[in-house]
């Protein structure tokens, strides 16, 4: 029987489990700014909305309930911009990891098809394209990609694992680009609500789109926004022939979210000021880790929104991991997004008060 894994890289974060020990030997304890992982409770609101539905005995829906399609419109018009989004617009997932992972598949491509992604970009694009046995490629422009074959356009904005924002008008550039070759753009905009020197904007805002969302899906979590990692509550918008035929498709595979975490969900996307709140939480940790690299003779580059400095000494990322983490400070190395990031480190500002200050201080002795 072959085996699937086969097709697959090695997980990269096992290939950190030995800085980790060596960081966690730390006399005052690691601080882990490796993984992007919410650490702050859950908002009470939406513990409460989880709660009064736990007495769910029944199967959910696989495209969720009405009262949470109406919060998946309600949000996307309201922060996105986005004009006339109806029920056929919105598709709840388990997790935008899933999505990323299983979309290739879902959509039917393999052989021959062609799966396009950033050449510095999160490792789930690839991994997807590899599960449906699809071809894929990296780019730094994709207006200069071959569009011959190419089934799939992945954009990211704001991106893992830099933070770099793509304007306006390059997203407006990129999209007419893909109709007039026929290519279908996801965009994940997992981020976008954590924008910190620019404001992000979606595909689907009608500056971009011209108000049609043909050819056009965006992805989005509760997972930053809301602290929601553990809950797996996302969802995608846009073209409706393509959510229509995803629908159906995850109806015959049984991909529905949990009925409690789509009430979780509607209380999440109903509060505005939770999200605001944790936005300073994470504003303040981003300042103090900034200061602290900076002062260590790092160079932030890109980093104008999401959970992420994207930092270089100009030196290989392994040498930067294998250094912060004698400090007991543990690191993502660039090179787990490609290989245009060996010199660079990911840091997280997702841990504690307490400790983004330990490892401030570190950075700075």
């Amino acid at each position: 029987m072959p085996s699937v894994s086969d097709r697959l890289p090695t997980f990269p974060w096992d290939r950190l489990e030995p800085y980790k020990t060596t960081a966690a030997g730390h006399p005052d304890g690691i601080v882990d700014l490796s993984v992007g992982t919410p650490v702050d409770p859950v908002p009470v609101l939406v513990r409460r909305a989880l709660t009064e539905a736990a007495d769910s005995p029944g199967y959910p829906t696989v495209w969720g309930t009405q009262a949470l399609r109406d919060a998946l419109t309600g949000w996307c018009e309201r922060r996105l911009g986005a004009q006339d989004v109806t029920d056929h617009n919105v598709l709840p997932v388990v997790g935008s990891k899933e999505l990323v992972a299983w979309l290739p598949t879902q959509l039917g491509l393999g052989p021959g098809d062609r799966v396009a992604f950033p050449r510095l970009a999160y490792p789930t694009y690839e991994v997807g394209a590899r599960l449906a046995g699809a071809d894929h490629i990296a780019y730094d422009d994709p207006m200069e990609l071959d569009p011959a074959g190419l089934a799939l356009l992945w954009l990211n904005s704001p991106s893992n694992p830099t933070g770099q924002v793509l304007p306006p008008e390059k997203l407006r550039a990129v999209v007419a680009w893909a109709r007039e070759h026929g290519v279908l753009v996801v965009s994940d905009e997992c981020y976008l609500e954590l924008g910190w020197e620019t404001d992000p904007v979606s595909v689907l805002h009608p500056d971009v789109c011209g108000g049609s969302y043909a050819g056009l899906v965006a992805v989005h979590s509760l997972s930053k926004r809301s602290n929601l990692a553990g809950y797996r509550a996302a969802f995608i918008a846009g073209d409706s022939d393509v959510l229509g035929e995803l629908l159906q498709i995850r109806k015959h595979g049984g991909m529905m979210t949990p009925a409690p975490v789509q009430a979780a969900a509607v209380a999440a996307l109903g509060d505005d000021h939770h999200v605001a709140e944790q936005r300073e939480r994470y504003r303040a940790r981003r300042t103090a880790l900034r200061g602290a690299l900076e002062a260590a003779g790092f160079r932030i580059e890109h980093s104008e929104a999401s959970l992420y400095l994207w930092a270089t000494r100009d030196e290989s990322c392994w040498d930067t991991v294998a250094d912060l983490a004698k400090r007991g400070v543990l690191v993502a190395p660039g090179d787990f997004y490609g290989p245009a990031g060996a010199r660079h480190v990911r840091v997280a500002f997702t841990a504690t008060d307490e400790r983004v200050a330990a490892a401030a201080l570190r950075l700075r002795e």
